[in-house]
């Protein structure tokens, strides 16, 4: 099955303005790997780093951009590979990806669970609710699709009240960064097509720039075995959210190589 090449550009609740380039990096070195240029999806603009309600009105249009293009992705049977910046950006993806392979499981890599909802928030940032509207918590506007026994979480370390009552009440599988990652993920994911979330803060810190850093994470070598393991499914798509470009603002860039030598299972599967 061929691959299809998308880098997100667009605004989606940043923080700062390093996410944007970040993703771009991804696409400019993906593109010296494949010789296939990615497909540009949003335009530019500085962080806004309000709530959620103004981010995602502000990000609406681009959003919908990006939804059309996985539409189309998904409707042409090619695997998505993506550069999605900000991983508020699945709000627009992870319904596309529900409405073309409804038997799929998210498996989502981040230090946070991304399950809370604009209820319950306590920083009101868009990207902690990115991943409960595609699972039905919350109406975003871009649909939803995937149920709570699809999702499987891998690396979360930093997660809130109502996020650890979701997990346990739902036995959502919470696969932590000192378990026998191989084995829980092949339970976990039980014969399913997969569909890979990586927010780069799922790495332990210092080892890729990210706008959050919690200790404790996920080492390459790590998350290299995570993705043989999910290499041996059906792999339907893979977002790559969270690589800032550099460690602070106008530092020297940073090359996404490494990460992605990491995820080169996924991205060399034939």
């Amino acid at each position: 099955m061929h691959k299809a090449y998308t880098v997100f550009q667009g605004r989606a609740g940043d923080h700062n303005d390093l996410a944007i380039p970040g993703a771009r990096a991804i696409g400019a070195a993906m593109a010296r790997r494949t010789g296939i240029a990615p497909a540009l999806i949003g335009t530019p603009e500085q962080a806004l780093n309000v709530g959620w309600r103004e981010e995602l009105d502000a990000a609406m249009p681009a959003l919908r951009d990006m939804q059309a293009r996985f539409n189309d992705v998904f409707a042409g049977g090619a695997v998505s590979i993506a550069a999605t910046s900000r991983c508020a950006v699945s709000l627009a993806t992870l319904p596309a990806v529900a409405k073309h392979h409804p038997a799929a499981c998210i498996v989502w890599f981040d230090s946070h669970a991304d399950l809370n909802t604009p209820d319950v928030t306590t920083s009101g940032y868009l990207g902690g609710l990115a991943l409960a509207a595609p699972v039905g918590l919350w109406e975003s506007g871009l649909g939803a699709g995937f149920a709570l026994d699809q999702i499987v979480l891998v690396g979360e370390r930093d997660l809130d009240p109502f996020e650890q009552e979701l997990i346990a009440r739902h036995r959502i599988p919470h696969i932590k960064p000192k378990s026998d990652l191989v084995a829980e993920l092949r339970n976990a994911i039980a014969g399913r097509p997969v569909y890979m979330h990586l927010d780069c803060d799922v790495l332990n810190p210092g080892i890729v720039p990210t706008d959050y850093a919690h200790e404790g994470g996920l080492s390459l070598e790590d998350l290299r075995t995570c993705c043989a393991a999910i290499a041996a499914h059906e792999v339907v798509g893979l977002e790559i959210a969270e690589f800032q470009n550099a460690w602070t603002p106008g530092g020297e860039p940073v090359s996404p190589e490494p990460l992605l030598d990491a995820l080169a299972p996924i991205l060399d599967k034939s």
